[in-house]
């Protein structure tokens, strides 16, 4: 059962958990891949609600949402997902079933193709409507030798997915 909420109205419970780490659900065909973030934005871009999404060029969940465009955003009420989220934040989905591994329930999306996760019950489902790379040049070099150091050639720079929040709910 799903209670239908304004997003808005929850600002301030997604902002602190994304201080914790939420989920970003997308998928490709009948994969289904979550990944664990920690930086996003929540806002009105184009009068439109939309939640903000940076994802890293080397993961596999970029691969899937580049070619899907959907994604929800899945945050925990009130429970301590720590484990959940810790596996998702070092494990690929190009090597491990995500959803599987930690048993994770999927909940049926209203608009999108993608689903909810029950045990995450605080859900946006988005539509990419706008996605941009980040420009290192316009980054201060203290947040590139924090958050993105130099591992082989290039640095693992974030696109910006901008998407359009469509539905939101909580999962009961």
């Amino acid at each position: 059962m799903k209670q239908y909420i304004e997003p808005f109205s929850h600002a301030t419970e997604i902002g602190k958990a994304l201080e914790k780490s939420i989920l970003l659900t997308t998928k490709r065909g009948d994969e289904v891949n979550t990944m664990t973030i920690g930086w996003g934005f929540l806002g009105i871009m184009w009068g439109k609600p939309m939640f903000m999404a940076l994802v890293r060029e080397s993961r596999y969940t970029k691969q899937l949402l580049d070619e899907n465009g959907e994604f929800t955003i899945n945050v925990p009420l009130g429970t301590d997902e720590k484990e959940i989220l810790a596996y998702c934040g070092t494990r690929s989905g190009r090597d491990v079933d995500k959803i599987k591994d930690m048993k994770l329930t999927l909940e049926e999306p209203d608009v999108i193709s993608v689903p909810g996760i029950r045990e995450f019950p605080l859900t946006l489902e988005c539509r990419t409507v706008y996605k941009q790379g980040m420009e290192e040049a316009g980054i201060p070099q203290s947040v590139l030798d924090r958050h993105y150091p130099v591992k082989t050639i290039k640095r693992d720079i974030h696109t910006l997915y901008y998407g359009e929040i469509l539905s939101s709910y909580i999962i009961s």
